[in-house]
């Protein structure tokens, strides 16, 4: 009977722990520069409906633009994200950015910590008006 107790708690450690075991999510940033612009807009893919409005946007819905991909990715960073990869498309009137990032997570819900896109946002305020 003791050995049965030992093996079931056991058991139960082992999934505890394992529950708990951090796992890499990933994201991509597609920045998009206009020719001889200085700033950027940034989307961001996390595996979501790819036509769903991803430009990322501050507290108020305002859409974020940044000076560079390297402040787009020092916002990223400031989050947890890492650098993993990088690629442009240039095209007549405009380079596009595409830079891979990654973020160790125990949850789901951490990987969008910090971000909001405009189709968040808007969900958002929808639910608040329904509450209202």
């Amino acid at each position: 009977m003791k050995k049965i107790l030992l093996l079931f708690v056991a058991t139960i450690i082992c999934t505890t722990i394992s529950a708990n075991k951090p796992y890499k999510v990933f994201c991509e940033l597609v920045g998009k520069q206009k020719f001889l612009s200085a700033k950027c807009t940034v989307e961001i893919d996390m595996g979501q409906n790819p036509y769903e409005n991803s430009k990322l946007v501050d507290k108020r819905g305002k859409k974020i633009t940044f000076n560079s991909m390297v402040d787009a990715m020092n916002f990223m960073g400031r989050l947890g994200w890492e650098f993993e990869q990088a690629y442009v498309i240039a095209g007549e009137n405009e380079n596009v950015f595409h830079w891979l990032l990654s973020k160790d997570v125990v949850d789901d819900s951490e990987a969008n910590e910090g971000i909001t896109t405009r189709e968040q946002f808007k969900k958002q305020q929808k639910k608040i008006d329904k509450q209202n």
